[in-house]
């Protein structure tokens, strides 16, 4: 029974952005539990080197280039995936950018850009195999939200811009969609130990001790703590879970911070 909720046999999975990371973890772990894993990338070369990476864990994937944030080749792509593969049961809306630049030093077409990629594209893709999920009454949606969907920090209002829009467009897909059998959720993941975090994750370094400091489980999340999440999402145990972000984070949300030397019997 409790295997059987887990089970993904014969389900097709799309993990955009999926050849790295986070991406990558979602991908393995869906892919264990038996899903046929697509993953999609704007360079071919990082697809070839990640059917490496999945081989070398049993899980054989099937690759397409397409960008995300342009309709006409999601149509494109998502109409080969269903020639060649199938129709698409489980979509990972994951790929996606950050630009770290302060509010009045930001072009306006870099706001853009990172606007059409982490919450533009989302929608694009979504809204091209939501019809066939519809028809077939059942699916599963996973947007990659953020901490950034339900707080602010300097330097980053392109994504947090966009990934509180993301929390929003995942509820509204809720809405309208649940009564034909789908279920939208997010995952906002917290601080995750990848390459890109790898040069600030040193002792001593000043946002390797705020993270430290802030999270409560006293550690950097790892991209399976997030592919977890993302199987939990994408099995039949979540069938009555819709329109709700599951922060992957360690505690952070929930802690207003420690101070040293703190009384902790003071409320």
């Amino acid at each position: 029974m409790i295997n059987e909720l887990f089970d993904l046999k014969g389900k097709v999975a799309l993990v955009t952005g999926g050849t790295h990371g986070i991406g990558m973890a979602c991908g393995m772990l869906l892919g264990k539990a038996g899903a046929k894993v697509v993953i999609n990338d704007i360079f071919e070369d990082k697809l070839e080197a990640c059917k490496e990476e999945y081989a070398k864990e049993g899980v054989d994937v099937y690759t397409l280039t397409f960008n995300v944030a342009k309709e006409d080749e999601v149509d494109a792509g998502i109409s080969q995936i269903e020639k060649e593969v199938g129709p698409v049961d489980i979509l990972v809306n994951n790929a996606g950018i950050i630009k770290r630049v302060p509010i009045l030093d930001m072009p306006t077409e870099e706001f853009r850009e990172v606007v059409d990629i982490d919450l533009v594209a989302p929608f694009i893709v979504a809204k091209r195999v939501a019809p066939s999920m519809i028809e077939r009454r059942q699916g599963k949606i996973i947007n990659m939200c953020s901490m950034m969907s339900v707080y602010g920090r300097q330097n980053v209002s392109a994504y947090a811009a966009a990934k509180g829009g993301l929390k929003l467009l995942t509820q509204n897909m809720c809405c309208e969609w649940a009564k034909y059998g789908l279920q939208v959720n997010g995952i906002g993941p917290g601080y995750i130990a990848t390459a890109q975090t790898a040069p600030i994750r040193v002792n001593g370094h000043p946002f390797n001790n705020l993270v430290m400091t802030r999270t409560p489980a006293n550690r950097w999340g790892e991209p399976e703590d997030v592919g977890k999440a993302a199987l939990f999402l994408a099995s039949k145990a979540a069938d009555f879970v819709n329109g709700q972000v599951l922060y992957v984070d360690g505690g952070i949300i929930a802690n207003f911070g420690y101070v040293e030397g703190e009384n902790t019997n003071v409320e």
